[in-house]
This record gives structure tokens, C-alpha cells and sequence, in this order.
């Protein structure tokens, strides 16, 4: 690890602990050459695929924009960051299973499966954008699912 001080490429790790719940590794660093200390962050590389959109273009799979469209439907919902970084990671282990490319549609309905056990009320939200519910008896339709 090169210090952001001098251009020294030997520093020592002084302390290294867990970080982001889990998800990444903190590490306190000293330069060898000028004593210049610093932090780090070591996390896992998330999931690399292509997304399969509805056009048939194709985009890189982006962690955040998913996990941004989770929040919304869980808003004022008791849902912890913890259980939703918990739900994309069991996702992105399915999904990069599938290969390189995988289409958006199996993406949104894992997402709606997952949170049909998190929290229904969340479920339901993300449902209506994500199926596009035309009326009240689409509506009415997917809420009978959810009863059953």
C-alpha cells in the first residue's frame, strides 16, 4: 500500500477491525519511510454482471441503484440496513449463478420474493411500482396473492 504522504510503497498495518458490519475490514497503516499514519478499507468486490434490461440494452449490475429502490419501499418500514445488505447478498450470490448477463426481470422479481418475507407492507410498495398496477383490481389481485 503506497502512503498518500510520500511515495513510499512499505507500511505495516498497526490495528485492523471489522467494519460496515462485516462487509469490510478497517486497517490503521504507518508509512515505514516518513511514519505517516493512515486508514484503510478492504471490502469484497460486489457482483459483476450485465443487467438484461426490458429493450434488450444492456447495462453493468449497479448494488446501490437496487438497494436505493429497496429503501423507497421500505420507508418508515422497521427494516434494518443490516437485513437489507443481508437480502443483496444472498440475491447477487443467485443472480451471479445465472452467468454474465442476467435479465431485469429476474432481478425484480428476486427482489419481491425477498421482500414478501422481509416486510409485506414493503413487498406490496415495491410490487405496485415494479408491476405497474394500471388499477385498483391489479391491486386488489396482488394483495389476494399476498393473503393466500
Amino acid at each position: 500500500m503506497q502512503c498518500p504522504k510520500c511515495p513510499n510503497d512499505n507500511t505495516k498495518v498497526i490495528d485492523s477491525r471489522e467494519a460496515n458490519e462485516g462487509r469490510a475490514i478497517r486497517r490503521r497503516r504507518e508509512c515505514e519511510a516518513c511514519n505517516f499514519r493512515f486508514t484503510t478499507f478492504e471490502q469484497i468486490e460486489s457482483a459483476s454482471f450485465l443487467v438484461i434490461k426490458k429493450d434488450n440494452s444492456r447495462e453493468p449490475y449497479n448494488r446501490e441503484k437496487v438497494k436505493a429502490g429497496i429503501w423507497r419501499a421500505c420507508e418508515k418500514r422497521p427494516v434494518t440496513d443490516a437485513q437489507i445488505n443481508q437480502v443483496l447478498d444472498d440475491l447477487e450470490a443467485q443472480w451471479v449463478a445465472l452467468g454474465k448477463e442476467v435479465p431485469s426481470q429476474r432481478i425484480g422479481e428476486g427482489v419481491m420474493d425477498s421482500l414478501k418475507k422481509l416486510d409485506e407492507v414493503a413487498y406490496i410498495r415495491f410490487a405496485s411500482v415494479y408491476r405497474q398496477f394500471k388499477d385498483l383490481e391489479s391491486f386488489k389481485q396482488e394483495l389476494a396473492k399476498l393473503l393466500d
